[in-house]
């Protein structure tokens, strides 16, 4: 008894040891990696010379969080994490049943976004609703319906694309000048502007049919700035960096949401509001989202689907088994530029205005982070990843009071893409697949059963 008292007391000595250790080692790296762009700010005064401000206040609690989040790591939760995985292997296997919220987890989430309006408005009221409407739930929605677009070419197929804002531009102008320059309505241009968004998809799909892994990333990319650029040159058409003001918006049924006696407010007797018009758009994009999801999941198990499937598993076994690469590749690439397109239209619509600076590279890095993080292949898990993201992104414009903490020029949301980089280390480290790692195969013998993520490629889903 004693031994082995003495043994726990020495590993429980060496393994403060080694937190001290990297906590301390942590705690220099930030130092040296934020120094000069949080310890130290830069701005110019009313004769335009620079003035050097010093932070070290918010230095000092970057190097303390780092410090302190490193030893209670290394300290408390590795050991923790091990312990439980060791209890784990140790105990007999029990067959367990789902509960009744995984059975039923998408049909809750389907009737939770159908009442978040109605529940938000009772809430705050209907112009309070605005921005919960707005901001946490369209802005969330199209990040969705985006990342469900990526997920069948890069989920799916497994084509990295690394242009897939292009075809979230082509959607919105699409819209904006159709209807600028013909009138026409939005039910009419959405399904044009898909259509559209799928010709390119196609276009972009040809030159690449031979390419894969980073050259294909590369080119996509390409393809993105080549679309960005062009909407900022071709001044004549898209107004250039100015970009396209004034569009219309939608109207359902015939009934435009404005100020007018025959306008919505008015037709049923309720006080103007632009909150009708957000719970609209709210429940218009989620009936696109879910037009995506079903579509993603009927053509999963379609012969298409599968074939996307060993396509992104081995494409040279996919063709030794007759599966033709071209269309399976050219069908991908339609496919998910279509939905692509269907978003851009609406925020389109959404915004009533836009602009090349709308559809920069940083949106589709953002858009196949989500879906990375989320799993790739995974619908469940890049809409919870999605929530996460831009959620969270619009809950750091909500945290005023750390402007009291560390000074009234500090701004949250700037921090948005540092947040995202530590949430990506994080999510790859304790889930390397992705929140939702294991995947139901579409071609089952008597039992469909999921796929742990342990049994499938690194990067797979």
């Amino acid at each position: 008894m004693a031994n082995i008292a003495s043994t726990t007391a020495s590993a429980g000595t060496e393994v403060t040891a080694r937190a001290l250790r990297e906590a301390v080692f942590a705690g220099l790296i930030t130092l040296g990696l934020f120094f000069l762009f949080v310890g130290l700010e830069t701005d110019q005064n009313i004769r335009n010379e620079l003035v050097l401000r010093q932070r070290w206040g918010l230095l000092a609690a970057f190097v303390a969080v780092a410090t302190v989040g490193r030893f209670l790591i290394v300290a408390y939760v590795q050991p923790w994490f091990a312990q439980r995985k060791a209890a784990k292997v140790a105990a007999p296997a029990i067959a367990k049943g789902e509960s009744f919220f995984s059975r039923n987890f998408t049909n809750i989430a389907i009737v939770a976004l159908v009442l978040y309006p109605p529940v938000i408005v009772a809430l705050v009221g209907v112009q309070g609703s605005l921005k919960w409407v707005d901001n946490f739930g369209i802005q969330i929605l199209i990040y969705v319906m985006l990342a469900w677009g990526l997920n069948i070419v890069v989920g799916l197929a497994g084509l990295l694309d690394l242009g897939y804002v292009a075809f979230y531009a082509v959607g919105a102008y699409s819209y904006a000048l159709l209807s600028s320059y013909f009138g026409l309505s939005f039910w009419v241009l959405l399904p044009v502007a898909g259509i559209l968004a799928a010709l390119w998809g196609v276009i972009l799909g040809f030159p690449v049919l031979r390419l894969r892994g980073d050259y294909l990333a590369i080119v996509t990319l390409a393809f993105g700035e080549i679309i960005r650029l062009v909407l900022i040159n071709w001044t004549e058409v898209t107004k250039g960096t100015f970009g396209v003001s004034g569009i219309a918006k939608a109207t359902l049924f015939g009934i435009k949401f404005d100020a007018s006696k025959d306008g919505f407010a008015a037709l049923f007797d309720l006080p103007m509001s632009s909150a009708y018009y957000k719970i609209f758009l709210f429940y218009l994009i989620l009936a696109l989202a879910l037009l995506t999801a079903y579509v993603t999941i009927r053509l999963r198990r379609m012969p298409i689907g599968r074939a996307w499937e060993a396509l992104r598993e081995d494409e040279i076994a996919c063709r030794s088994l007759g599966i033709n690469t071209v269309t399976t590749k050219l069908t991908a690439f339609a496919t998910g530029a279509m939905f692509g397109g269907f978003a851009g239209s609406f925020f389109a619509v959404r915004q009533g205005f836009v602009s090349p600076e709308s559809f920069v590279f940083l949106e589709s890095a953002v858009i196949l982070a989500i879906v990375v993080l989320g799993g790739m292949g995974s619908l469940t898990g890049i809409a919870i990843a999605a929530v996460a993201m831009i959620g969270g992104t619009e809950i750091l414009r909500e945290l005023t009071f750390l402007k009291e903490v560390f000074g009234p020029t500090f701004t949250p949301e700037l921090y948005r893409m540092l947040i995202f980089g530590l949430a990506m280390v994080v999510v790859m480290v304790w889930k390397p697949r992705g929140f939702v790692g294991s995947r139901e195969p579409t071609a089952f013998l008597h039992e469909r059963k999921a796929v742990s993520g342990s049994f499938t490629k690194e990067g797979h889903g």
